[in-house]
């Protein structure tokens, strides 16, 4: 126990120096994340940044570390998210340098105290905290595009049925959205306003999303487009099929949910009801549980 303490304590040491020393050498900062720090109070809170400046110093080491081939699946993931709060690569190799040293540190000190429980949920911290957050945005903006999708896509087909042409009527309709899949559109708007063909900026749009509906909505777009049918009846069945498939989906959660609810209704309501009315009975009836033991 004494040597677990000794080692924590040189490690920390070590590492205060290492920082101090770090922290007074000159360092130069990639540009995404050195624009992201100079306007990170208005992208993301107080506390995400000032845990990418502690950071920012070792976010290049953090990548060398991941290697090319995770830090392009780690971009790809942030890219699903929708980059909430600002989130860049260099960003989230900076929060994974303070909250591994965090969560290592704490977990070394708790596992010197013989708090093993601690030390392990500690060094999960560490390990995932970064990633939690960036699951949990691309579940989020996931579930706010299929909402959103079905109502835009009836708008945009009122829009286009007035007589304006489906980039200026996408353009028009998005500007009145806020949210990720108004995002996506001023996103999608603004490679073919470079010069992106529309077929490669909808594909590119269908790369950014996992949404199913997204996909859908890509592939009926470029289909119609192939085929020549009518842009806004296109539009108006897309939306349909949309709606229909969110309701076989709410279906289909409602009957998974109905075997979970019997289990535990089953496993713990049943026998705590059985207990409660046993309970009453006895207490009802007047018995005299001391002539019944005996005392």
């Amino acid at each position: 126990m004494g040597l677990l303490l000794a080692l924590a304590a040189a490690l920390a040491t070590a590492g205060i120096f290492h920082g101090i020393r770090m922290y007074r050498s000159e360092a130069r900062l990639p540009g995404d994340l050195a624009v992201a720090l100079e306007v990170g109070s208005t992208r993301t809170g107080a506390m995400d940044s000032a845990v990418d400046r502690l950071g920012m110093r070792w976010a290049p080491a953090v990548q060398r570390a991941m290697g090319p081939k995770r830090v392009n699946r780690v971009r790809r993931r942030i890219d699903l998210a929708g980059n909430p709060g600002g989130l860049t690569i260099d960003r989230y190799a900076a929060r994974r340098a303070v909250y591994g040293f965090l969560g290592g540190l704490g977990g070394l000190v708790m596992l010197a105290k013989g708090n093993v429980l601690a030390a392990l949920l500690l060094f999960a911290f560490g390990a995932v905290w970064t990633e939690v957050g960036i699951w949990s945005a691309i579940r989020l903006r996931k579930n706010e595009i299929d909402r959103t999708l079905p109502d835009f896509l009836d708008v945009l087909a009122v829009v286009v049925s007035a007589g304006l042409g489906f980039r200026q009527a996408l353009d028009r309709v998005a500007t009145k959205y806020e949210g990720p899949w108004a995002d996506e559109l001023r996103i999608t708007l603004r490679q073919m306003d470079m010069g992106v063909s529309r077929r490669q900026a909808f594909e590119g749009l269908r790369k950014r999303n996992r949404s199913e509906q997204v996909a859908q909505f890509v592939t009926a777009l470029q289909q119609g487009e192939e085929l020549g049918a009518p842009i806004v009846e296109t539009l108006i069945q897309i939306a349909n099929d949309m709606r229909r498939t969110d309701a076989q989906n709410a279906r289909r959660r409602a009957a998974r949910t109905i075997p979970k609810a019997t289990m535990v209704i089953t496993t713990f309501m049943v026998p705590a009801t059985l207990i409660l009315l046993a309970a009453g009975l006895f207490l009802g009836s007047g018995t005299d549980f001391g002539s019944i033991t005996g005392r």
